[in-house]
C-alpha cells in the first residue's frame, strides 16, 4: 500500500562542504506543490480582513465578555461585528484628533477583552503599529518595550495602570496619552496629568472620536502591522516585525488548508480566548475567527476558574499550551481513581477498543459511538460539551496526553508548530490522522521547510532518520527584529529563518520536534542530553506537577528540581501516615525517595538511557509559574534564572551524590 504524503519534497538537499553543515530537501504542503497560491488582493491587509467581515456578518456576535455583579460572574454579553466596527472608527478618530499619524507605535497592555481588539483594529484602520505590552516577559519588560519601540500612547487595563505609572517604569514619562479599557481612579488621573500624560476613560475617548470623525487611512500589504516582543529564554525581549502580508497569509492560508476537510468552520463556532492576545497563537486564531464571522468569548481573568467560563460559553474550539492539556489529563485520571474498580476497568476497556478502531483508520467520531456515549461524553462535558477542535501549540505535547485527548475528548486534536517569527503556523497537523500523533504536521500552505545539520549534536538531515535544525521561509516569515540587525542576520541566512528547534522529517513529509538547539548539554562522559525532551518524559509521572532537569558539562549525573503534584502528594502522605502542608511534606526524605522512584519508572517506561536517569531531586512546593521571572509567557523555562534560584541546593545535592558514590 502506498504511503500518503502530507509534505512534498520540491528540492533536493546538499552535502555539507568547507565547514558548512549539510542541508536537507525542501518540503512544501501538497496544496502548494507547484508554488504558493496567489494572494487575494482584496484581503491583503488586516484592515481589509476586518472590513470585509463586518460587511458580510454585521449582526453576528463577535466579542463576548462577562461582568461581575452581586459577587458573581454573570452570563456572556456580546458585541456584534457592526458595534465593534463603530467603536473601532471612533477610537481611530480620537487618535487622529490627537495628531497621531501613520507609523506611530501604539501600546496595548492588559488581559484579553473586547477593548483590546477594538484598539488593535483601530491601529490597522489608520496604518498605526500595534505593540502588545505584557509583564509576563519579566520585571522591567514593559518599561524596556515602551522605550525600545518608542511608544507614545498606551491602551491599558484598569488593573495595570498602577504598574504603568509606577516610578520604576521610568520610560512611561515619554507617553502622551493613556486610555483605560474601563474607568480611571481620580488619583491615577492626577498622577498621569502630573507626568504630562493625557488620561482618558474608555467612554471619554470614544466620545472624543464621535465628536471628531475622520476617515480611515488604511495600510499597504508590506507596511508593519505589529511589533510583537518575545522573550526568548534569555536576554532582552526581541521585537518581531510582522507585516500586513504576514498576517493575511496566515489567515487566508488556513482557509485553503480547511477546504480539504469535510468538517467546515461555521459562523456558529465559538472560541474561548485565554492565551495572551499579546502572543501570536491567540492573536492569529482570533484574526481567523473574525475573518470567518464567528465568535470569540474572553475568559474572566482567572485561569483556575476557566472551566466555569467554558460551561457558560460552551466553546467549539480550544487552543492551549501543553500545560493546559496536562491539567485536563490529570483531572480525568484523578476522577478515574475515585471510581469503583469495575467502572474504572470498563473505561480502560472502552478506551483501548476505540483506540484500536482509530488506529485502523476510522475517524474519531465513528470509531466507537458506544464508547463515546458510555465513557467519554463526561470528558467532553468537562470542556463545555460542544468542543469540536482542540489545538496544542507553544511547546511539544507528549504523545501520551495527545492520544488520551484524541480518544476521550470526542473532538479533533492536533498540534501545530510555529513561532512569533513565522506569524503563527509553520506546520500544521491534520485531524483524524493517527500517523501524526506526536508530530506537528506537514509544512503550512504558505511555508517551505527544510532541516539543516547540527554536527556538534550529531544531527544530519541526509542520514536516516533525517534530523536537524528546522529552517522556514515563505509568506508568513517575519522581516526582522526591530532595531536589531545583528540578531536578524544571525537567524535569517539566505532567506531561511533558523528556528533553533531540532526536528525529524518523517517518511510521509511530516515534522516531529525532538529537541531544542540551545537546551542540550554534554555531560562529563561526553554524552549529549536534551533537557526539554527529558522534562516532557518525567513530567508525565503522576507525582510530578512540574520539573526542571539540570546537568553540567563537568558532572556525569543529572539532577532536577521537582514541584510535587499536590493531590497525589497528599494521597501519598495519607497512605504513609504523614501530616502537614505541602511545604512541610517537601522536607521529608521519604517523599524525596518516593519521587525519585516515580521518575525512575517514567524513565524505564520511556526506555531512557542510563545517563538520562535523574539521580537526585530538590523539592519545590510552589509551581515555577508563581514567579514570572522563572518562566516565559508560553511556560518555557528560563534556565539561567532557575539555576541562579536553585544553585545553592543543587551544589549541595551534587556534594551528597558524590559522597554517596565514593562510599
Amino acid at each position: 500500500m502506498s504511503m500518503t504524503m502530507f509534505g512534498l519534497k520540491v528540492e533536493e538537499g546538499n552535502e555539507g562542504k568547507n565547514g558548512h553543515p549539510s542541508i536537507g530537501p525542501v518540503y512544501r504542503n501538497p496544496i502548494a506543490k507547484n508554488g504558493f497560491l496567489p494572494a487575494d488582493p482584496d484581503l491583503s491587509t488586516a484592515w481589509q480582513l476586518f472590513r470585509s467581515a463586518v460587511e458580510k456578518y454585521p449582526g453576528n456576535r463577535m466579542l463576548g465578555w462577562r461582568d461581575f455583579k452581586d459577587g458573581k460572574w454573570g452570563p456572556y454579553n456580546w458585541k456584534t461585528y457592526k458595534e465593534a466596527y463603530e467603536e473601532t472608527l471612533q477610537t481611530g478618530s480620537a487618535l487622529l484628533a490627537h495628531g497621531i499619524g501613520p507609523g506611530a507605535r501604539i501600546g496595548i497592555y492588559g488581559a484579553n477583552c473586547p477593548q483590546w481588539i477594538v484598539a488593535m483594529e483601530a491601529c490597522s484602520a489608520h496604518s498605526l503599529i500595534c505593540v502588545p505590552l505584557y509583564d509576563t516577559l519579566g520585571a522591567g519588560a514593559v518599561d524596556f518595550i515602551i522605550e525600545h519601540a518608542e511608544i507614545d500612547i498606551v491602551f491599558v487595563q484598569d488593573k495595570k495602570v498602577k504598574e504603568l505609572l509606577n516610578s520604576e517604569c521610568t520610560h512611561a514619562k515619554r507617553l502622551k496619552l493613556l486610555v483605560c479599557f474601563t474607568l480611571l481612579q481620580q488619583e491615577e488621573k492626577d498622577k498621569a496629568v502630573s507626568m504630562d500624560i493625557k488620561p482618558y476613560s474608555w467612554n471619554e475617548f470614544l466620545n472624543m472620536g464621535k465628536e471628531n470623525p475622520s476617515e480611515p487611512s488604511p495600510p499597504q500589504p508590506l507596511d508593519i502591522c505589529t511589533i510583537m516582543y518575545t522573550s526568548g529564554t534569555s536576554g532582552e525581549p526581541k521585537g518581531v516585525i510582522l507585516t500586513h502580508e504576514n498576517m493575511t497569509a496566515s489567515v487566508t492560508g488556513v482557509d485553503h488548508f480547511m477546504e480539504e476537510f469535510e468538517d467546515k468552520m461555521t459562523v456558529d463556532d465559538v472560541y474561548i480566548s485565554f492565551l495572551p492576545l499579546a502572543h501570536i497563537l491567540d492573536r492569529m486564531i482570533e484574526e481567523f475567527f473574525f475573518h470567518r464571522g464567528a465568535s470569540v468569548g474572553y475568559f474572566h481573568g482567572n485561569i483556575n476558574e476557566i472551566q466555569e467560563d467554558m460551561m457558560e460559553l460552551k466553546p467549539t474550539f480550544l487552543a492551549g499550551v501543553p500545560r493546559v492539556y496536562e491539567k485536563v489529563h490529570e483531572g480525568v485520571l484523578k476522577a478515574l481513581d475515585e471510581l469503583n474498580p469495575f467502572r474504572r476497568s470498563m473505561f480502560h476497556l472502552l478506551y483501548n477498543f476505540k483506540l484500536k478502531w482509530m488506529n485502523l483508520g476510522y475517524k474519531q467520531k465513528y470509531a466507537s459511538r458506544l464508547a463515546d456515549l458510555l465513557a467519554f461524553r463526561k470528558v467532553k462535558n468537562r470542556l463545555g460539551g460542544r468542543i469540536r477542535l482542540i489545538v496544542s501549540g507553544g511547546a511539544p505535547l507528549s504523545s501520551e496526553v495527545e492520544e488520551f485527548l484524541r480518544v476521550t475528548s470526542c473532538g479533533f486534536v492536533l498540534q501545530g508548530y510555529g513561532l512569533t517569527e513565522t506569524c503563527g503556523l509553520a506546520t500544521i497537523g491534520h485531524p483524524d490522522e493517527m500517523c501524526m500523533l506526536g508530530t506537528v504536521g506537514p509544512p503550512f500552505v504558505f511555508t517551505e521547510v527544510r532541516l539543516e545539520g547540527v554536527p556538534e549534536m550529531g544531527y544530519d538531515p541526509l542520514e536516516d532518520p533525517p534530523r536537524g535544525e528546522i529552517c522556514v521561509r515563505g509568506r508568513t516569515t517575519f522581516t526582522g527584529y526591530y532595531k536589531n540587525p545583528e540578531l536578524t542576520k544571525e537567524v535569517i541566512k539566505d532567506g531561511w529563518f533558523h528556528t533553533g528547534d531540532i526536528g525529524e522529517m518523517m517518511p510521509n513529509g511530516v515534522v516531529k520536534i525532538i529537541d531544542r538547539k540551545k537546551n542540550v548539554i554534554k555531560l562529563s562522559q561526553g554524552e549529549y542530553v536534551a533537557m526539554e525532551y527529558l522534562e516532557k518524559v518525567y513530567g508525565i509521572a503522576p507525582i510530578v506537577e512540574d520539573i526542571w532537569v539540570y546537568g553540567d558539562s563537568f558532572k556525569s549525573m543529572l539532577v532536577a528540581v521537582v514541584v510535587p503534584h499536590e493531590g497525589n502528594t497528599k494521597k501519598w502522605a495519607d497512605q504513609n501516615g504523614h501530616k502537614g502542608s505541602i511545604p512541610e511534606l517537601c522536607s521529608l526524605q521519604e517523599l524525596n525517595q518516593y519521587i525519585l522512584l516515580g521518575l525512575k519508572s517514567a524513565a524505564e517506561r520511556n526506555k531512557l538511557r542510563g545517563f538520562e536517569n535523574i539521580k537526585g531531586v530538590v523539592l519545590e512546593p510552589q509551581p515555577f509559574e508563581f514567579d514570572k521571572d522563572l518562566v516565559t509567557a508560553t511556560m518555557k523555562k528560563r534556565r539561567e534564572r532557575l539555576l541562579k534560584r536553585y544553585k545553592v541546593e543543587i551544589d549541595e545535592l551534587y556534594q551528597r551524590l558524590n559522597a554517596a558514590a565514593k562510599r
